[in-house]
């Protein structure tokens, strides 16, 4: 039982000036501004919140990273031995057996490396997918509360982008990133302290470039992170765009408007692969700095070292065993900054993320909301205001007592306020000012759901999930039996024609039930509906797509399921308002009659006019 929702289709705006101007000119979307700010460490304190519930199983991962952190910087001591002690002759202490020794230590220590690597790699991944999956979860259910305003202002394939891709960028910093930052921190430390107990004066000398590096790298920070935070905008406008070419094919294939699509298509394309390959080449940069500065500190090794062994300073051993620790310093380098780049674009990601996360529903319940007891159906509007933009009024002081059981239709023409009253009364925004009371109590004051779940709601445009027909009633109450559903069917006379489907109610329609006629759409909206046995009952335009003879059993099945429930009717056509109890007749924002069908005519004033306009064009 509860109220349905039906997800409106959004349009992109056109905004040019002069006729020669192209569509390639649109403004963008509202929400695909680019976000400037500072680079925000808190927010990796946020994304770090995400990975406190598998603390306990990160634990083992850690503990095998360390291990195979410390085989990996033991390996290079046991070269040391084997060079100068056992290699070299002038030592006298070389054997083959103590070298096949050493050898299988070193074997054993890379086995325990591989080890702890896979199984380190294997349980990152692990966990990084439940967090990406919470992630995705908390993004969803956030989302889905927000108020109908938040999707005024933006494209369904803006919204799917945050939900799919900016979460999917996140997946490397939580499936590697993190553990491997640890690592090669861990990693770093160890070669520093290690290189600089060796020898002060060739560790000091070989991590000079060090500094270098790091300015270098500090100057491309801001770069690369505005970089992909435009990647990211530009593959939201490319998501709302199909998104609306999508579901707009048969209005572009219907003007023949095939090229113009294909060719502003062309233009976010090729915007996207800009900004992409800038980001990538900025991303890259990391590279080619990383290896130079490595190139240059592995020459100041061999000739530094080479002039240390000469003056007998050190060892060849321990020359080799530094080349080998440097070779493991500017890898974890290398991936450090691969790490950052990686950081920037999940930085990019999270910014949006949170964004959407941080929204706040512009209807909310207040904390001491209560319950909506079962209801009568009482219905008052108290001086209502209500404004879709500053300044705008749609709704300008509408006064209304609705009793009991009464219908009530709603009339007036496009624009003049009906389809907000339904919103208000259902919630899905908030009057600019007055109230709007229940049984006498403020809506503003009880919980959305115990609201919703007492209100049904058919509109003219239903919306119909992929699934089977069955489901797609079952939607009014979840735990409503198969008779139930065959008997709603039956109120609304929708039984016979799916019966007449391959399979009658396991019968599979695809999204938005394309296979199913207009008409045939709204029956099932109806028993949806009906199944849900809502107290308030709100038809917007709901049998504008049914043919005559359908309305008029419809109409027969509705005088007994009215008995007895509030009905809202916004309606044109004369044989569904005739009978309302009341009729009200709505003019930019503003009640100009009220009254039963029979004395609005004698009145001879608006609600007359529309009449005689409707019989006029049939």
């Amino acid at each position: 039982m509860g109220l349905m929702i039906v997800e409106g289709e959004h349009l992109m705006s056109t905004k040019t000036v002069g006729k020669d101007r192209s569509r390639n000119e649109r403004f963008v979307y509202q929400d695909d501004d680019a976000i400037e700010k500072p680079f925000n460490w808190s927010q990796l304190h946020r994304l770090y919140t995400y990975m406190k519930p598998y603390q306990r199983q990160l634990l083992p991962v850690l503990i095998m990273m360390i291990i195979g952190t410390l085989t990996r910087l033991t390996t290079p001591f046991l070269m040391i031995y084997v060079i100068d002690q056992i290699l070299d002759p002038t030592s006298g202490s070389g054997d083959v057996t103590t070298l096949l020794f050493v050898g299988g230590i070193m074997l054993v220590l890379y086995i325990i490396q591989w080890a702890s690597n896979t199984y380190r790699i294997k349980y990152t991944n692990i966990i990084g997918q439940k967090v990406i999956y919470d992630l995705r979860n908390d993004l969803f259910q956030h989302i889905q509360k927000l108020s109908f305003r938040f999707y005024d202002k933006r494209p369904a394939g803006s919204v799917l982008v945050r939900v799919t891709n900016d979460v999917n960028a996140l997946q490397d910093l939580f499936t590697n990133g993190v553990v491997n930052l640890l690592m090669d921190c861990i990693q770093l430390v160890g070669i520093v302290i290690i290189l600089l107990a060796l020898n002060v004066k060739l560790g000091l000398a070989v991590m000079i470039t060090v500094p270098i590096m790091i300015i270098v790298s500090t100057s491309l920070r801001k770069r690369i992170r505005f970089a992909w935070q435009d990647v990211r905008m530009k593959q939201s406008r490319i998501n709302a765009h199909l998104n609306e070419s999508i579901q707009g094919m048969k209005v572009t294939q219907a003007y023949a408007q095939e090229k113009d699509n294909m060719s502003f298509f062309n233009h976010m394309n090729m915007d996207n692969i800009k900004s992409w390959n800038k980001a990538s080449a900025l991303n890259q940069s990391f590279g080619p700095v990383i290896e130079i500065t490595a190139a240059v500190g592995t020459c100041i090794l061999f000739w530094y070292g080479s002039t240390l062994i000469e003056d007998k300073i050190i060892t060849v051993g321990l020359l080799v065993a530094f080349a080998n620790y440097i070779g493991n310093f500017w890898e974890p380098i290398n991936r450090l900054g691969q790490m950052y780049s990686q950081l920037l674009i999940a930085m990019a990601s999270s910014e949006r993320i949170f964004e959407f996360i941080d929204e706040k529903p512009t209807v909310a319940e207040s904390k001491q909301a209560k319950d909506l007891p079962i209801i009568r159906g009482d219905v008052s509007f108290d001086n209502i205001v209500f404004e879709y933009e500053t300044n705008r009024p749609a709704l300008k002081g509408i006064s209304l007592n609705v009793k009991a059981g009464q219908s009530i239709a709603l009339v007036g023409h496009t624009g003049s306020g009906k389809s907000t009253i339904i919103n208000l009364l259902c919630r899905f925004y908030d009057p600019t000012k007055g109230r709007i009371l229940i049984d006498g109590y403020d809506i503003k004051e009880i919980t959305i759901e115990s609201l919703r779940t007492q209100v049904g709601l058919v509109m003219q445009d239903t919306f119909i999930f992929a699934g089977s027909i069955r489901d797609n009633i079952r939607y009014g109450r979840l735990n409503a039996s198969d008779d139930d559903i065959v008997k709603a069917a039956q109120a609304v006379h929708a039984h016979d024609f799916i019966m007449e489907l391959p399979d009658g109610y396991d019968t599979q329609v695809e999204e938005r039930g394309n296979v199913l006629s207009m008409g045939q759409r709204q029956l099932l909206s109806f028993a949806r509906a009906l199944l849900a046995d809502p107290h308030i009952l709100i038809l917007d335009e709901a049998t504008a797509s049914i043919d005559t003879e359908t309305e008029l059993k419809i109409q027969e099945a509705l005088k007994t399921l009215l008995a007895g429930r509030t009905s809202f009717m916004i309606a044109h056509r004369l044989s569904t308002i005739r009978h309302a109890d009341e009729i009200i007749v709505l003019d930019h924002g503003k009640i100009v009659e009220q009254g039963s069908h029979e004395a609005l005519i004698a009145n001879k004033g608006v609600y007359n006019g529309l009449i005689e306009a409707q019989f006029r064009y049939l």
